[in-house]
């Protein structure tokens, strides 16, 4: 299903468990791993002369020679077919024009950079990947000094809320989930922050009871046609609360869930619950459109 993977790199030692995920996913797929750097250029005085412009973009333009090549060195020491590319412009338009010049299948990359304001620069830029990709993400957490577990694939808490963005996540996470013989956990959360569950009428809780059910059960059928076994559950409270609390109770790998659901966003780029949860994660976050 996954055939090109690309990791868009800030070249922070933090990025190197994007690159250990690319690589998981890239030997169980076969996939080719391009690595792609972008030197932000969106800022430039047009007036800027050529020469001052090339001394002012050289620090960026080398130091993504160098996070592109270490990736594919990696890829290709691990028997993968690998590309790279260091280009300039605007960070996530960029990422995006190449995922459709490229044919990329798959995204992974991390939900913040290297420190102050680049690290704001790249949390933004994943933000704004996640919500206008046509292709799963798969952002990872990151830290400064790189540490973080290997990758694993074994738990994985699908969320639902019946939507088609969210049957779009749970057919990417089944696929993955029936690759690596997975266990499933699909869940529901009653939104107690838009019903107060307490005063609403019975008749109420018991439709929103009702649709969790069959929102979940849905996805369990999904499962059962690939052969899988899935467990499902309901929850009631503050949705991202809820999911992570789920999540962490299941020892869980990865989280899949889309990007827009039912409910009305707050008014962030992502759908509120589904940025919460990206940035919240300790764990892989899969997001579909």
């Amino acid at each position: 299903m996954f055939t090109t993977i690309l990791v868009p790199t800030d070249g922070s030692a933090g990025a190197e468990a994007t690159i250990d995920h690319a690589l998981e996913l890239g030997r169980t797929y076969e996939a080719e791993i391009h690595s792609l750097y972008v030197v932000e250029t969106g800022g430039t005085p047009a007036e800027l002369a050529a020469d001052d412009r090339e001394e002012l973009y050289a620090p960026s333009e080398r130091r993504g020679r160098e996070a592109t090549i270490r990736i594919t060195d990696v890829a290709e020491e691990n028997d993968l077919q690998a590309a790279r590319e260091v280009r300039e412009g605007v960070p996530h338009r960029t990422i995006l024009e190449y995922v459709d010049e490229q044919a990329v299948d798959m995204i992974v990359m991390g939900t913040h950079g290297r420190t102050g304001a680049d690290r704001a620069r790249l949390g933004s830029t994943t933000e704004r990947v996640l919500a206008l990709s046509d292709v799963p993400v798969l952002s990872v957490r990151l830290t400064d000094d790189g540490d973080t577990p290997a990758p694993a694939y074994d738990r994985i808490v699908i969320p639902t809320d019946g939507s088609d963005a969210a049957d779009r996540a749970a057919e990417n996470a089944l696929e993955i989930a029936e690759k690596y013989d997975a266990s499933v956990n699909v869940v529901y959360v009653v939104d107690t922050t838009t019903y107060d569950l307490e005063d609403a009428p019975r008749s109420i809780v018991g439709l929103l009871k009702e649709g969790g059910e069959n929102a979940t059960e849905t996805v369990a059928e999904m499962a059962d046609e690939r052969g899988l076994e899935a467990t499902t559950a309901i929850r009631r409270g503050v949705p991202a609360e809820k999911l992570l609390e789920y999540a962490s109770t299941v020892d869980a790998d990865l989280v899949a869930m889309g990007t827009r659901g039912r409910a009305v966003g707050s008014g962030q780029l992502l759908g509120s619950t589904t940025a919460r949860v990206v940035r919240r994660s300790p764990i892989p976050v899969l997001t579909s459109n």
